[in-house]
């Protein structure tokens, strides 16, 4: 698999950037709260009814492991080692050990805003109250957060069942004062250097504490969190960059009206699609200089289409973030310590119900790359566009124009389709066959991830494409809404023209979906565009409504 990378850029943000304090309590945290820990360097802290409940529980733990009777996770091995009885005074090393031999991973280290969203959704099952741990352990991660110091996490090693165990125990290690972090300043350093330096004490681990860092589905649930929130602003993005494709090939918006849509075929995503591309190709000249006497009938499928399939892709989405929802209001540990004062073992740390629909996420992402790259590729042909140049090149047989940039672009969905292949069907036994049936939601996870970066890039691609057959088209007028997204692409990519250095201005291109500015440039004269399926959409990053669980809240597009 491809070395991954962030859909959003992997830096500390600015002072002026980071978000509110989250609280957090045992009745857990939301998709914005995860976002805003990850991307923005929110602090975080501890409701005082979350440190009261980690105290109760604490004490069950603390008269289990004073019983005779072994307790797993508490007085016992781990995993295939759990039929051997741990004396006390071997109980701490046995922690430490844990958290140790388990910090096994291997490979390039994940960035960032994936481990900031794994601790801190370790800290939110943590601040359940369930895992039995002392506060002092959940107020030592809290800290760490708030230093910006942050665990160097490799990239392989979790099957997704435990849990993220190896990513989790890379990052418990660095509370006790072990492995390497990265410092806010992207200094790297040994993790009791970077605790020091942020005044914070090391933790001493004791009974079942860790166990209770390292045994949940966070890493993979984190990455689920972050691509639901890229995906659904690529989908609008991809709204408005088909429809500047549609006027560029001069079709037709008609099949964009809302009567086609909802009372015929009730998928609300579809729906959302084809409002989007209708308000975005309003008062286009070049699509009214062809509504009499056109003799095509139809439009070919990748631009009739258009709202079926990103319309799908919203959908998928939402079922991804109903998923989200369920396991942001978890608590996943083995052992769990119950409301009643039992202490028993369980089953949740399997990541299946996350890594299926992070398989399905990887699935929609390559087919909306696929119908993006069959738009491209229609411009560039002069049998199929309608008049427009080959390759939208300036002095076609002397300029190759835009011939090689649908390569690349036909490349990333060649390597996205490979990349859809799921990750969840697989399973390779461990522990001795005590583990013989895993997940791979990490897997999942870390491939979804290098196919929405390669999305990105794809339908950036078709922007610049997109862009050049609309000027080409002059002196027919566009929408004033793409005739927004032209200009806004012209800020850092000049239009046609004899050849020239062609990637640095693909780049700029895809900085401009990075950061949201191709939807906010046409949102200024359409108004809000929709987000989400069925919901009023808001822009300049406020919130929308809650969503089908209270869990899940989402915010606009994500901040550069």
């Amino acid at each position: 698999m491809p070395a991954t990378e962030p859909v959003l850029a992997d830096a500390a943000p600015e002072a002026d950037q980071i978000a509110d304090e989250i609280v957090v309590g045992p009745a857990g945290v939301t998709a914005d709260d995860v976002l805003a820990v990850a991307r923005r360097d929110a602090r975080v802290r501890l409701a005082p009814a979350a440190l009261d409940a980690m105290a109760a529980s604490r004490s069950v733990v603390d008269d289990l492991a004073a019983a005779p009777t072994p307790a797993y996770g508490i007085s016992t091995g781990f995993g295939a080692l759990a039929t051997r009885h741990i004396s006390p005074d071997l109980r701490a090393k046995l922690q430490l050990s844990l958290i140790r031999s388990h910090a096994a991973g291997a490979g390039q280290p994940v960035e960032r805003e994936v481990v900031r969203a794994l601790m801190f959704l370790r800290l939110k099952t943590l601040a359940s109250g369930r895992t039995g741990i002392r506060p002092v352990v959940a107020e030592t991660l809290a800290a760490v957060l708030n230093a910006g110091i942050n665990p160097v996490v490799p990239e392989h090693g979790s099957l997704g069942c435990s849990g993220d165990l190896a990513p989790l125990a890379h990052c418990a290690l660095v509370l006790t004062g072990e492995g390497e972090a990265d410092t806010r300043f992207g200094e790297r350093v040994p993790g009791g250097v970077a605790l020091d330096r942020a005044g914070i004490t090391p933790v001493r681990l004791e009974a079942k504490e860790g166990l209770a860092l390292i045994n949940g589905t966070d890493g993979m649930l984190g990455m689920l969190i972050m691509a639901c929130a890229d995906l659904t602003a690529l989908c609008t993005a991809a709204d408005v960059i088909a429809a500047m494709s549609v006027e560029a090939l001069l079709g037709t918006d008609q099949v964009f009206l809302p009567e086609l849509h909802l009372p015929l075929r009730p998928h609300p995503g579809q729906a959302a699609s084809a409002d989007n591309m209708l308000r975005v190709l309003a008062s286009s000249q070049i699509v009214a200089s062809h509504r009499d006497g056109d003799t095509r009938v139809q439009d070919a499928y990748s631009l009739r289409c258009a709202p079926q399939v990103t319309g799908a892709v919203r959908d998928t989405i939402a079922h991804a973030e109903t998923v989200a929802a369920r396991e942001l209001a978890a608590a996943i540990d083995n052992p769990v310590v119950l409301p009643d004062g039992r202490v028993t073992s369980n089953g949740n740390f399997h990541g299946a119900p996350v890594a299926y629909v992070l398989d399905f996420l990887a699935i929609v992402a390559a087919d909306l790359g696929s119908i993006a790259e069959r738009r491209t590729d229609r411009l560039l042909d002069p049998a199929r566009s309608g008049g427009l140049p080959p390759f939208l090149a300036d002095d076609p047989g002397v300029d190759s124009g835009l011939m090689i940039a649908q390569y690349t672009q036909a490349a990333m969905v060649a390597e996205n389709k490979r990349l859809a292949a799921p990750a969840s069907v697989d399973s390779i036994p461990s522990s001795a066959m005590q583990e013989d049936h895993v997940s791979m939601g990490w897997g999942a996870a870390r491939k979804l991830r290098s196919a929405l970066a390669n999305l990105r890039r794809i339908l950036a691609i078709e922007l610049v494409a997109a862009a050049r057959g609309i000027d080409l088209r002059a002196p027919l007028q566009p929408a004033p809404a793409t005739a927004a997204a032209v200009a806004e692409l012209r800020t850092t990519v000049p239009g046609p023209g004899p050849d020239r250095f062609l990637a640095p201005e693909l780049a700029a291109a895809e900085d401009l979906l990075r950061g949201g500015r191709l939807a906010a440039a046409v949102s200024a004269v359409t108004g809000d565009l929709r987000l989400r399926p069925g919901y009023l959409p808001v822009g300049g990053g406020t919130r929308i409504r809650d969503v089908a669980v209270s869990h899940f809240r989402r915010s606009g597009p994500a901040p550069p």
